[in-house]
């Protein structure tokens, strides 16, 4: 493979784009799962020190910012979303001088340095929870621990202290003999919530965030943070609790109520994030923060990212990746795109004066983009609708985030039987829904999990062709922990990185065209043919300059909708031909994207950005 370098820029590539905005709206962010990204010492398992031997290449790129998926100690119940120690990292990583090696080399280059944090809820394995098992220890309340349900034996179907579900199965109440109570997880029984309400958890938490500041690191990606307030009555009792004034909600079809109204969006969520922006991040400078954001919607994105705020920079909004499933993750059906377009302009009209958007279509949760609204099933549809898919998404107005091998097309993992997965919602999900609760057929669930399940983005980074993908040695001692996607033999780092027109190159070029063009990053954003059924289109606009970015995303041509031909045709004049600088970008090349222009027709997968 070529040695990975940074493309060569103009000197204001870095500093005009987001002009006046703040310096993370002319950035592009790339999500690392530091499990499947690069193996170096031959275990299986993705390591920090690997990350620091691929920096090249994201420098190259052109990335600004990595965020990493957790790397502390954890018992990787959920794959370190359930941490144990947050001033370590785990062995399974590396160590703390590794990451410091890591901070250094990409700061060297020009890149921040990201972590998750996960401060919802921490493992049960956690000193603070250990600790608060003994009611009379100064952390018996920093966790959600209740009583059993008058009149039932602790321990004993029913006697939870409402009806509330886990989001992985079951109950959202495991108990535990030794308190006598039980205690509040809304995910793994190994992940209880943390109790925002005691000030001492919440300057626990402050005091951790800022021991990593002054390490190095550049901001935090918050995990769920949208979900530390829980509404509690007077009496601080839970909604379904005995005697609380605020009623629980309806029983689903697997025996259990949904928490999320009542953990989501809090009535203290506010409070609380402007409380951790004083107490972390007043007085320091070079920062992001984004925050995972289930239960809000556009309008309290604007609010939460205001700056006026003082909250978030920006939160991850999930209606988009939610719109093409029946109900349920594990009933996906086919892509809605009017639908998809009206989420994405609320997204974008809420934030139009204030505040600022996320844009994603890819991460550790979501299943690989190019199957999922794509046509990953030829080498063909797969580069041109990989390259679509991409031209959409980053030609917003927001921050983007590319989730690793996505700049390659990679896709998803097409596993066929139960035991090729790893991942603990899916596992969970086929136990609950087919085994106990009956409602889904094994035939059924398996085809949503092949759809949707997160294991799909978590098989490991296709580096080169080689046995194992070059994510570990062929002669390593483990194989990786989870199976590399076979098509890493046509779909890899080595084959595309000196390839202009591979899905990397074209990402590149997306990337690059950020930084360089003001409009991009700063430019107000227009949906136009906001009904039409394959092409996605919309206008940005700064100053006297508009670019105008059509997609087709559909594996057939189709003729452009009426206010894209009115525009593109008065591209190409009375003449019918396209000036050579009108054409900014396109998926196809320069001159066949003129040639769509003046015959009014995309072709497949085709998109292509024009100056008006």
């Amino acid at each position: 493979m070529a040695s990975f370098n940074r493309t060569t820029l103009p000197d204001n590539v870095r500093t005009n784009g987001a002009t006046p905005n703040p310096w993370w709206a002319n950035a592009v962010v790339y999500q690392i799962y530091p499990r499947s990204f690069q193996d170096t010492n031959g275990d299986g398992f993705g390591d920090l020190k690997g990350i620091t031997s691929r920096l090249d290449y994201l420098a190259d790129l052109g990335v600004d910012v990595l965020w990493l998926s957790p790397v502390y100690k954890s018992p990787q119940d959920d794959n370190g979303y359930d941490i144990s120690d947050y001033q370590d990292i785990d062995p399974l990583f590396g160590t703390l001088d590794d990451m410091d090696e890591l901070l250094a080399e990409a700061h060297k280059r020009g890149i921040k340095i990201v972590m998750d944090l996960v401060v919802n809820h921490t493992s049960d394995e956690h000193a603070w929870f250990e600790a608060s098992k003994d009611k009379n220890d100064p952390h018996a309340d920093w966790y959600w621990w209740r009583p059993a349900r008058p009149g039932f034996e602790p321990g004993t179907p029913g006697a939870e202290p409402n009806q509330w579900g886990s989001y992985f199965g079951g109950s959202a109440w495991e108990y535990v003999p030794e308190r006598g109570e039980y205690y509040f997880h809304q995910f793994s029984k190994k992940q209880p919530d943390l109790n925002w309400e005691n000030p001492a958890v919440r300057r626990a938490v402050y005091d951790m965030m800022n021991w990593w500041l002054d390490r190095g690191v550049d901001g935090f990606r918050m995990d769920v943070i949208t979900l530390i307030s829980k509404r509690i009555d007077p009496a601080g009792r839970l909604p379904g609790e005995p005697g609380s004034e605020i009623a629980d909600g309806p029983v689903g079809e697997e025996g259990y109520s949904n928490p999320n109204p009542f953990c989501a969006d809090g009535p203290r969520q506010d409070e609380f994030l402007a409380e951790m922006r004083r107490e972390v991040f007043d007085g320091r400078d070079g920062f992001l923060t984004v925050g995972e954001a289930p239960g809000i919607n556009a309008q309290r994105n604007e609010h939460i990212t205001d700056p006026a705020n003082g909250e978030l920079d920006m939160l991850f909004l999930f209606e988009h990746v939610d719109c093409d499933c029946d109900g349920i993750k594990w009933k996906p059906r086919a892509l809605d795109l009017p639908a998809l377009k009206r989420i994405m302009a609320g997204y974008q009209t809420a934030v139009a004066k204030a505040g600022w958007a996320s844009l994603f279509s890819g991460n550790h949760d979501q299943p690989r983009v190019v199957s999922r609204w794509g046509d990953d099933s030829s080498e063909e549809n797969r580069v041109r609708s990989a390259k679509a898919l991409g031209l959409m998404l980053h030609m917003h107005r927001g921050t983007p985030y590319v989730y690793q091998g996505e700049e390659l097309g990679m896709t998803n993992a097409h596993f066929t039987r139960l035991d090729q997965y790893r991942d603990l919602e899916t596992l969970n999900a086929y136990r609950q829904r087919v085994e106990e609760a009956k409602v889904q057929s094994a035939e059924s669930i398996m085809a949503g999990f092949a759809a949707r399940s997160r294991d799909n983005a978590r098989t490991p980074m296709q580096w080169d062709a080689s046995t194992y993908a070059g994510f570990t040695a062929p002669d390593a001692a483990s194989e990786p922990w989870i199976s590399v996607n076979p098509n890493c033999a046509a779909i890899n780092a080595a084959a595309e990185f000196d390839d202009p027109d591979s899905v990397y190159g074209f990402y590149k070029r997306l990337i690059a065209l950020r930084h360089a063009n003001p409009v991009v990053a700063a430019g107000s954003w227009e949906l136009i043919d906001s009904d039409d059924e394959h092409v996605y289109a919309f206008v940005r606009t700064l100053g006297d300059e508009r670019l105008l970015t059509v997609v087709n995303l559909s594996g057939r041509t189709v003729d452009l909708p009426a206010e894209s031909a009115a525009l593109l045709g008065a591209v190409a004049g009375d003449a019918g031909e396209v000036a050579a600088d009108a054409i900014v970008i396109s998926t196809y090349d320069a001159d066949h994207a003129a040639a769509s222009i003046t015959s009014g027709a995309l072709a497949p997968w085709e998109g292509v950005v024009v100056r008006l």
